[in-house]
């Protein structure tokens, strides 16, 4: 039995949590979870909350097992998984704002996504308080001679979503980042209360907009879970066809663009027009550029018929060898290697210590991808392994991106020859429960977890972007390098600001 089971031995699982367990623990099963946590024996992939009561889900890499633990806090207030475990941290401040939860102990109670602008404070607590003060945000302290600070943002010089970064420097190397986040904050969680199914999967589908397949498929998963339906097999082909779609674009954006912060503009001309080509292809077998709103819970919302087959079959034999072009004018670029190899690096145990999936995880040697892990179908029958890099730099999250481009183009290769014949929707029963869904976005896996009452409404959604282990470790990785190369650690990132700040 691995050691996270073993926090839970002797307890029986939530009936009505589907399809991965559900354990609600006393307060010293949570302390016991927060040591396994400090030693890293396991991962906490997220931490949220419902008025009374606050949820981890917590993963342990070696045996794959994936558990939700649940605290009831009647009196407000639990013991602080961030005191031995900083992952949690930024949760934990979440936690404080939105569902006005006080985690024991934490030692950071600046507010997070609050920022004193909200009409009211603790939107999700079961009696919401009066608006918050606009305040002065207290950030951390630097000590040292010769330190300067130099802010950035929220406002940038591109058509990008707002953040703030506040660099510390000595001379042109960062002695540390902190970054403040929250600004596209749009009442997500607090929106989906109430709505049914359909409504709250055209909303969560939008947290992210480039991830849209992928936060639509993990909300039909987890709906599908509850009403204990599964979807045609044909629809979760046309699902995972979508989803590489939408790994491809993106990948080729990010590439070109990484490229372009490296002065090398000519990849990221290349790269946009494959973008594009993805794009239009998309558009014209799916009837939309991003395939937004083609999965819902059921299936999906759109068939592919042989003269959309034969298309993507063009547009795939039409990218690969562009593509190689692309990778060998990357490959045979010492100027741009010279600024790529050894930039923004980040440790292997930080990235398992975050738990951090996608190309920011498996650039440094954590081969996590839930499509061979944890949401398996169909890839279980597609030949399907994860790329692995070690290095944890620019360079190594480039090379994820071109090798998952190259795999993405075999795997819908492999889904339109394979793809079987029938439906591609069911109709779900009105059930009441609660459900987990996974499913794996161009950055990592999409987590949303589901609450609904007896009338098949959303009572709970929480919906968790991969950026949220991944913005951390941003910090983490330009420290020591100048400030000029920011720009390129943050696009070899490229965390989503709406993703996580919901």
């Amino acid at each position: 039995m691995s050691e996270l089971l073993a926090c839970f031995e002797g307890l029986r699982a939530e009936p009505d949590h589907h399809p991965w367990p559900r354990f609600r623990v006393d307060r010293e099963r949570w302390l016991a979870l927060r040591q396994g946590l400090a030693r890293d024996r396991f991962a906490l992939l997220a931490e949220f909350g419902e008025p009374q009561e606050v949820h981890a889900i917590l993963f342990d890499g070696e045996s794959l097992a994936l558990v939700v633990a649940s605290l009831a806090c009647p009196t407000g207030r639990f013991p602080s998984l961030a005191v031995d475990h900083l992952p949690a941290v930024r949760f934990e401040r979440t936690l404080r704002d939105l569902v006005g939860l006080e985690p024991e102990g934490l030692f950071d109670l600046r507010p997070w996504l609050d920022h004193g602008k909200w009409p009211l404070s603790r939107p999700l607590a079961s009696n919401p308080g009066a608006p918050e003060v606009a305040f002065d945000y207290a950030f951390l302290p630097v000590e040292g001679e010769g330190l300067h600070q130099i802010p950035v943002g929220p406002i940038h010089a591109g058509i990008i979503e707002p953040g703030h970064f506040r660099f510390t420097a000595s001379g042109e190397t960062v002695v540390r980042l902190e970054e403040r986040l929250g600004w596209v904050h749009k009442g997500i969680e607090k929106r989906l209360v109430g709505l049914d199914l359909e409504s709250a999967c055209r909303i969560v589908g939008r947290v992210s907009g480039d991830s849209t397949v992928a936060f639509a498929w993990a909300f039909a998963r987890a709906a599908e879970a509850i009403a204990g339906v599964v979807p045609p097999a044909r629809a979760v082909w046309l699902r995972a066809l979508m989803l590489e779609l939408e790994r491809i674009a993106n990948h080729f954006g990010d590439i070109g663009a990484i490229c372009n912060d490296a002065a090398f503009t000519l990849i990221h001309a290349h790269c946009g027009i494959l973008r594009e080509r993805v794009l239009r292809a998309a558009h014209e077998v799916f009837g939309h550029r991003l395939m937004m709103d083609r999965v819902v819970p059921g299936g999906v919302a759109v068939d592919l018929d042989p003269g959309g087959i034969a298309r993507l079959h063009r547009l795939v034999d039409e990218l690969a060898p562009a593509f190689d072009k692309v990778v060998s004018a990357y490959d045979n670029t010492p100027s741009l290697l010279d600024r790529t190899a050894e930039t923004g690096r980040v440790s292997p145990s930080l990235v398992r210590r975050f738990a951090a999936g996608g190309h920011v995880g498996r650039a440094a040697g954590r081969p996590f991808d839930s499509r061979a892990h944890l949401a398996t179908e169909p890839y279980d029958d597609l030949g399907f392994r994860p790329v692995v890099r070690e290095a944890g730099d620019v360079d190594a999250r480039v090379w994820i991106r071109i090798e998952e481009v190259r795999e993405s183009l075999r795997l819908v290769r492999e889904i339109l020859a394979k793809l079987p014949a029938g439906p591609v929707r069911v109709e779900l029963p009105v059930r009441a429960g609660c459900g987990l869904g996974v499913a794996e976005a161009f950055r990592g896996e999409v987590l949303v977890w589901l609450r609904l009452d007896e009338a098949g409404r959303v009572r709970r959604c929480y919906p968790r972007d991969p950026s949220w282990l991944q913005w951390p470790l941003l910090e983490a990785a330009i420290e020591g390098n100048i400030v000029a190369d920011f720009p390129l650690c943050n696009k070899s990132f490229n965390c989503s600001y709406s993703g996580h700040d919901l």
